[in-house]
């Protein structure tokens, strides 16, 4: 009877030890995760961050060219303000960057219209500078999309859906494309 007794107390101790060891795997890799998609939100914020610091350079730039496209320097100048000031959530960022490259396109667009502006080294160089800067965007988006769809797979997934849960771990928005990002941009410099 001791020898049962003894038996069911070792597995009742290995069971609470491999469930323990268990939930504490599980957690730490939902935080490894988030740290994740954190990090690579992060790496985004540095290319927008380069981004918005080539609009005033481009902006003035092109306003000598261009006096009377008052309108297009002005988009662009107000998107960018808008890109810049907003904290208001994964979405909201989005949003107001998909906005600032709308923008941005017009304002490459007058290369086109401006054939001294297209010949300008200063434009020709905020151009291509530009141009890096969207690639790197773009390669940082791919690798954001990546971490959130982990993440957001491994707190819905049975069994770590229960830690995730209970500890506050939530679904994070992917940087989504607006519907004008989706739609094929014709622009020729």
């Amino acid at each position: 009877m001791a020898s049962i007794v003894a038996t069911v107390l070792l597995v009742g101790i290995a069971g609470v030890a491999l469930l323990t060891a268990w939930f504490v795997l599980a957690y730490n890799k939902l935080v490894r995760m988030r740290n994740q998609v954190d990090a690579s939100w992060s790496q985004i914020d540095v290319q927008l961050r380069r981004r918005h610091d080539l609009v005033p350079q481009l902006v003035e730039t092109v306003r000598g060219y261009a006096a009377h496209e008052r309108n297009t320097l002005e988009a662009v100048v107000a998107a960018r303000g808008a890109a810049v000031a907003r904290h208001d959530g994964d979405a909201g960022r989005a949003d107001a960057e998909t906005a600032l490259g709308r923008a941005l396109g017009r304002l490459m667009a007058l290369g086109e219209a401006y054939p001294q502006l297209r010949a300008n080294e200063n434009f020709a160089a905020l151009q291509r500078e530009l141009a890096t800067t969207e690639d790197k965007i773009a390669y940082a988006r791919q690798f954001l999309t990546y971490a959130v769809q982990q993440y957001n797979t491994a707190i819905e997934s049975f069994p770590t859906n229960l830690v995730a849960g209970g500890f506050g771990f939530r679904k994070r928005e992917l940087f989504a494309a607006g519907d004008s990002e989706r739609a094929a941009v014709q622009v020729s410099f």
